[in-house]
């Protein structure tokens, strides 16, 4: 056996000192991203901290002089020396409108993405998935206006068969309401925010390791039990964060609901029906936006504003961790 000899490249020259040809990468760059990117974020918490703070300060002066119950009252007079003023119409409005658009467009929308990435042939999944996300760039007065004039018509005889089936329960009893709905709001923003929830669970799904697929398909799986084992699985922290983005955009949009809502006489009867009408805090305070002529009237509508940003906050927060446990849990 012949000894072990070293390649001639790899010896030291007599004579001359050893040096290392690999030099450390530039790190100039990537010293400025970091400090870009914390810059950005520390920006991003300072103006919500900013936001948050504004409308406190705004609206305790308010809610000080209120001499109703502001969650639990219906009454809106914001102006006089005895204002009186809650917001149990319309957190009730708002909320219910906004789970009624989940309950319609996260099953969709995670349907149609699952059918974009693992059914549709592939001359077809771009064209498809253009055309979802065309919805996402109309318009919201164009929602409003095309809600309000085309799709009204095809919702009532729906709403008339709820209030005559199911109108023993409180839920569906029926109101007189002819306009806007509840309901009809939900069904709207249902179809505002299905592009977002598809969008977001397309991309994550087509993210699904190859392996994890093949994987489940080689143990004899059929294409959906590969879906239901590793593709949802897989994507439901991003479904989870597309559904409460979602939902966001749904509990604060304000010109499609305020074309299409119908607003409640003051004093009117309170009613648990989805076929009743009301205002949500966007549509409200958009509305009544020419009452905004003396810091007691707009701290009111502030205070209003300042629950929809606590709603909101909660939500993500909420969705937030959610995903982290679900993060964990998979780790």
């Amino acid at each position: 056996m012949s000894a072990t000899t070293t390649p001639p490249e790899l010896t030291e020259p007599a004579g001359s000192s050893w040096t290392n040809t690999v030099t450390a990468p530039r790190r100039g760059g990537d010293r400025w991203f970091g400090l870009a990117s914390h810059g950005a974020g520390v920006a991003v918490v300072a103006l919500v901290t900013l936001v948050g703070v504004f409308l406190v300060s705004q609206a305790i002066p308010a809610l000080s002089k209120n001499e109703a119950n502001f969650l639990t009252s219906r009454e809106w007079s914001v102006g006089g020396d005895n204002p009186r003023f809650g917001i149990m119409e319309l957190l009730w409005t708002t909320t219910t409108a906004s789970i009624i658009a989940m309950a319609i467009a996260v099953p969709i929308g995670v349907c149609v993405a699952l059918f974009i990435t693992e059914y549709a042939p592939q001359w077809l999944r771009r064209p498809a998935a253009t055309l979802v996300d065309l919805l996402a760039a109309v318009p919201s007065i164009v929602y409003g206006l095309w809600g309000l004039i085309i799709f009204r018509p095809v919702v009532r005889p729906l709403e008339d068969w709820l209030s005559t089936r199911l109108g023993w329960l409180p839920l569906f009893a029926p109101t007189g309401i002819t306009g806007g709905t509840i309901m009809f709001i939900g069904v709207v923003l249902a179809i505002m925010i299905l592009p977002i929830v598809t969008a977001i669970s397309r991309e994550v799904f087509a993210q699904t390791p190859t392996t994890h697929k093949e994987g489940a398909l080689a143990l004899g799986a059929t294409r959906w039990e590969m879906i239901r084992t590793a593709v949802l699985p897989f994507g439901k922290p991003g479904v989870i964060s597309a559904a409460m983005l979602a939902l966001g955009r749904a509990l604060g949009e304000t010109i499609a609901v305020t074309f299409i809502v119908s607003t409640l006489a003051a004093g009117s009867d309170w009613t648990w029906s989805m076929l009743s009408g009301g205002e949500t805090f966007a549509s409200r305070i958009a509305n009544n936006a020419a009452e905004f002529d003396s810091p007691q009237k707009t701290g009111a509508f502030i205070a209003a504003g300042l629950v929809l940003f606590i709603l909101t906050f909660v939500v993500n927060a909420v969705a937030r961790v959610v995903i982290e446990r679900r993060k964990a849990f998979t780790e």
